[in-house]
């Protein structure tokens, strides 16, 4: 049996669908029983479903209970209160581990983050490092992952921008000089790397990159996207200190803000992988983030992305 966490997430329901079609028995481990039916509906009858929340460790343990490995995929990239970094990406994660460790659970693949080091000064990337710092030391036999911005039809980053293009009629702002640097994956390509994880030992004790074919500049994923759309809009760059005022208003505003001040501060660091162990280690050849592959976007609605905002996600809000 392998237990996923957060497995009505974005990657979570791919990877859960992935492994039950190789035959595999998975329990899903879920924050929100409702999400998960609606994401899950498909293949309810062919999982085990429990409610679990990894900031409370007595909530693991039933789901712990007959395991042999467990993928850890809970993280949250946008605070949706102080701390979350810290007490969901970081002590999410060790109280997996500690969990683990208690029920005799040796295997886990823990989803880490590109760029994730304790010792920096952005806090979502150095409550990741933190984290995976914990698994590294952990007896477990343990394999990280560390993808770069991950993309497809339920993703948190490209997908923002499809959404945002269209509430901007006709101008579009880049955040910055539109030159930060990304290496967007496939979700399906993240999804099978992890199931290889699974099934070849010699992964344990290893870390590993993710990337997609190409390195692209924020400004070019946004022109990719507008073709995509297949839409025009005047695209103007503003500086990061004059969009801090509105994201925090967003923040403070929006119960569901697509960006953050935190998330400003990553724009400052490269999101590119040296070793894609996609194509050096698992053979898998990824998939280019490019206008044909996005045209799942075309059917995002300004209505929908509006009530996305206000935390009112829509049918097309929610495609797999």
């Amino acid at each position: 049996m392998i237990l996923i966490t957060g497995a009505s997430g974005y990657v979570g329901n791919n990877l859960v669908r992935h492994l039950v079609a190789q035959g595999k028995a998975v329990r899903a481990l879920v924050h929100s029983p409702a999400k998960a039916a609606q994401r899950l509906a498909d293949i309810r009858d062919r999982i085990e479903i429990f409610q679990g929340d990894v900031t409370r460790p007595e909530t693991l343990r039933p789901a712990l209970e007959g395991v042999s490995a467990i993928v850890h995929l809970v993280a949250v990239a946008i605070e949706k209160r102080p701390g979350d970094y810290e007490r969901i990406n970081t002590q999410g994660t060790i109280n997996v581990v500690e969990e683990a460790r208690a029920a005799g659970v040796r295997r886990l693949i823990n989803m880490s983050q590109n760029g994730a080091d304790s010792r920096l000064p952005y806090r979502f990337l150095a409550s990741k490092g933190k984290a995976q710092e914990y698994v590294a030391a952990s007896d477990l036999d343990w394999t990280a992952l560390r993808p770069s911005v991950i993309w497809g039809p339920q993703d948190e980053f490209a997908n923002v921008q499809a959404r945002l293009i269209k509430l901007t009629p006709l101008i579009f702002p880049i955040v910055g000089d539109g030159r930060a640097r990304f290496q967007p994956v496939w979700v399906g390509d993240v999804v099978a790397a992890t199931a290889r994880c699974l099934d070849d030992d010699r992964t344990i004790g290893q870390e590993y990159a993710l990337g997609g074919p190409e390195v692209l500049t924020y400004a070019q994923i946004v022109e990719r996207v507008l073709a995509a759309l297949g839409t025009r809009r005047l695209t103007i760059n503003v500086p990061v200190p004059l969009l801090r005022p509105v994201v925090k208003l967003m923040e403070v505003a929006l119960p569901n803000p697509p960006v953050s001040s935190s998330l400003l501060d990553l724009l400052k660091v490269d999101n590119v992988v040296e070793h894609n162990a996609l194509t050096e280690v698992f053979g898998i050849e990824p998939r280019p983030f490019t206008p044909e592959n996005l045209t799942y976007m075309r059917q995002f609605t300004a209505l929908g992305a509006l009530k996305r905002l206000l935390g009112r996600p829509t049918a097309d809000e929610e495609v797999s």
